[in-house]
């Protein structure tokens, strides 16, 4: 696939009003449609500072290199839509890349990798306003919670109030909670069940009303308890690609059964295979999700 990036810099450059011109014409669909399934392609680590795969430190650092595998994932068969921060959704707006595509803004990314105020993740990409305004279909926010760390709160604050924003807007929001700790210098997410079952449980208290709110969870042992645990619309993420693709896609596939859970919100483990088959990897998980695909 051959993108022009030239045309896309002298965009951003001298016409960026027609960035916004782009996401507001183009050709939107209903958040649920056909199967009633969702398969969501995400890019918004870098601006949280992540852009490690795997071993590789620097594997999300090339935004030319990022795009063209996102250009990829999103022009394959059953690929519902994108997750980002403003400058990957503004770059693929730009590209003409986002017709009938959901596209979905990723909002607290000032939780940076390594920081010492990680867990007080501030909301510093999108805003529901925003979403609104340039016609996005989606929010989506990161909620780590460590009951040893005062930040904690200010993300649980700020993350109430979008809930509300986002259902006084009608907009569906996403929320993505972990519980979570410091060991050493990392921030480590406890992915046994009952945690993401005691963390979803604290988020879906969140904001004044949760007729909107989604959640996107980990695939966890025991998975079954933890689908038990919210009547919400679930999307399962894939985290890092630091394990087996087979295992992985048999996880997803296991998880993708039971009830509740509406598809997956992947970015990584397909973007970064470990063969490089970008194509191959996205077309295995959406045919785990959509199957007649398969």
């Amino acid at each position: 696939m051959t993108l022009d990036f030239s045309g896309l810099r002298d965009l951003r450059a001298s016409h960026p009003a027609a960035i916004g011109r782009a996401l507001a014409e183009r050709r939107r669909r209903d958040v649920i449609t056909g199967d009633g399934r969702i398969f969501i392609v995400a890019a918004d680590h870098p601006a949280r500072g992540a852009i490690a795969v795997g071993s590789d430190a620097t594997a999300m650092a090339n935004r030319y290199d990022l795009i063209e595998r996102m250009a990829l994932a999103l022009s394959r068969p059953g690929v519902d839509g994108v997750l980002g921060t403003p400058d990957i959704i503004d770059d693929l707006a730009g590209l003409g890349l986002l017709d009938d595509k959901l596209v979905v803004g990723s909002m607290n990314r000032g939780g940076l990798r390594g920081a010492t105020f990680e867990l007080d993740d501030r909301y510093t990409a999108y805003n529901i306003d925003a979403i609104a305004r340039q016609g996005l279909d989606f929010a989506k926010t990161l909620i780590r919670i460590d009951l040893d760390d005062a930040g904690t709160a200010s993300t649980l604050q700020a993350t109430a109030h979008a809930v509300n924003a986002a259902a006084d807007a009608q907009i569906p929001i996403m929320l993505e909670p972990f519980m979570s700790s410091r060991v050493g210098d990392r921030v480590v997410n406890d992915l046994s069940a009952n945690a993401v079952i005691l963390s979803t449980a604290i988020a879906s208290g969140l904001g004044n009303s949760s007729a909107y709110t989604w959640m996107k969870l980990p695939v966890v042992p025991e998975m079954e308890r933890v689908m038990e645990a919210t009547t919400m619309p679930t999307l399962l993420l894939g985290g890092d690609n630091g394990g087996d693709p087979d295992e992985t896609f048999a996880a997803w596939e296991s998880a993708l059964a039971l009830p509740g859970v509406r598809g997956l919100t992947v970015g990584r483990t397909l973007l970064y295979p470990h063969d490089g088959d970008v194509a191959a990897a996205v077309d295995t998980a959406a045919r785990l999700v959509h199957r007649e695909l398969a």
